[in-house]
């Protein structure tokens, strides 16, 4: 390791450190695990750190900030209440009135209007629903759209039963916190399901505990990055050392930093540079990225508090709604993943399109975790392609390009 990197991994450790007091000793080798993780992180930000100094760095960052586009747009605010009474935030993307077919419908759907059908996108761990922000512009009105924060993450309330009963997050209640907030913005008529990793699980909790409301209002669905369960035998693309010890500590570790939340807060901050180098390597997999969509993805992930994630990651390992995909065998179905996930590894939606044999499988060459900002174009166009097959859009519809994530001139 050069001595850049080197010095990336010693401010980490020396920061988290400082955050968490005495949570080594409780956790034994956590220090190990979570080093081999840096490590690999620490090496893609040396390079910069070399040729960069940190003010120039964080000035980038707030250019970034300031011109990016991403995550601005903004539709009709709703609420909804969990059963535990937390407090889901929304917001509607109506049709547009009745109106001469302007061209982007024109080149999504055809001439004909789409039937009444409104799909409702839910967003993965640490995310919040702007990380819909391409399909959402393509979809804006031409189809009604809800877009909804999940508890404790977005503009969301904090989860009432983690914050004050110290109940541990569950797949489940996600699944009902998704039919609470279908029963307030989506109270009748057709539904299409779309989830994003934890999203997707989401989607697959509500069929599992709502199978009525499925057979019913679901005309169609999109698990996009998503997996029905064995999330404990992910690799994160770790040798096999390194993910036994990452196995063993993650859950301590987060439980003790959760329990620290200030002052790790304080140590994220300060290492900025090396978290930004985990995000990337777990979030993207091609190396031609608008730097304003790696910083937008960054943004979202550093705006989830630390005793969030530490609440919410031990519910992956316990998620198991196989079973549940039964509920999707009679409708289309979009099964999507990028060949080169390293958080919910492609094989996982392999396994779920071979129990769904007439669903589509796209599997995205060059994509990581977060296709949809990584190479909006393809999930696009398979949505409208899914929107088509529910009966919602007009055969033979075509969808045109909505904006692409490469920093590189694109033809045309």
């Amino acid at each position: 390791m050069s001595e850049s990197s080197a010095e990336a991994v010693v401010d980490a450790a020396s920061a988290v450190a400082a955050s968490a007091g005495n949570w080594r000793k409780a956790t034994g080798i956590a220090g190990v695990a979570i080093g081999v993780v840096a490590a690999g992180a620490a090496a893609g930000v040396a390079i910069e750190r070399l040729t960069v100094g940190r003010g120039m760095r964080q000035r980038a960052r707030l250019a970034l900030d300031s011109a990016g586009p991403y995550g601005a747009l903004r539709g009709t605010p709703g609420k909804a209440y969990a059963s535990d009474g937390t407090e889901l935030y929304f917001e509607v993307d109506d049709l547009e009135p009745e109106a001469p077919l302007n061209g982007r419908r024109r080149r999504l759907f055809g001439r004909k209007a789409p039937a009444p059908v409104t799909v409702v996108f839910s967003h993965g761990y640490c995310l919040n629903q702007d990380s819909w922000h391409f399909q959402r512009a393509a979809l804006r009105g031409v189809v009604r759209t809800v877009h909804w924060d999940q508890r404790s993450h977005g503009r969301s309330g904090r989860g009432v039963a983690q914050a004050e009963e110290r109940q541990p997050v569950t797949i489940d209640q996600l699944g009902q916190d998704l039919k609470a907030v279908i029963d307030a913005a989506v109270p009748e008529g057709p539904i299409v399901l779309v989830g994003h990793s934890m999203g997707g699980m989401t989607v697959m909790a509500l069929a599992d505990q709502y199978p009525e409301l499925i057979r019913e209002r679901v005309v169609a669905a999109a698990l996009v990055g998503t997996s029905s369960g064995r999330l404990g035998e992910v690799n994160f693309g770790l040798p096999a050392a390194g993910v036994n010890a990452v196995r063993w500590a993650l859950p301590g570790v987060l439980k003790a930093l959760g329990q620290q939340a200030a002052l790790v807060e304080r140590g994220r901050r300060a290492t900025a540079d090396l978290f930004a180098g985990i995000i990337k390597r777990y979030s993207f997999a091609s190396r031609d990225i608008d730097p304003a969509v790696e910083r937008f993805a960054e943004r979202m992930i550093e705006g989830t508090p630390i005793d969030v994630v530490a609440e919410f990651y031990p519910a992956f390992t316990e998620h198991d709604k196989t079973a549940a995909l039964v509920h999707f065998a009679a409708m289309p179905v979009l099964v999507l993943a990028g060949v080169k996930d390293l958080v919910t590894p492609s094989e996982h939606s392999e396994a779920i399109a071979d129990l769904l044999p007439d669903a589509e499988l796209v599997l995205v060459p060059d994509a990581g975790h977060l296709v949809m900002l990584e190479h909006p174009e393809v999930v696009i166009d398979r949505l409208a392609d899914l929107l088509m097959r529910a009966g919602a859009v007009p055969a033979g519809a075509t969808v045109g390009g909505y904006g692409t994530t490469s920093s590189s001139p694109q033809p045309g």
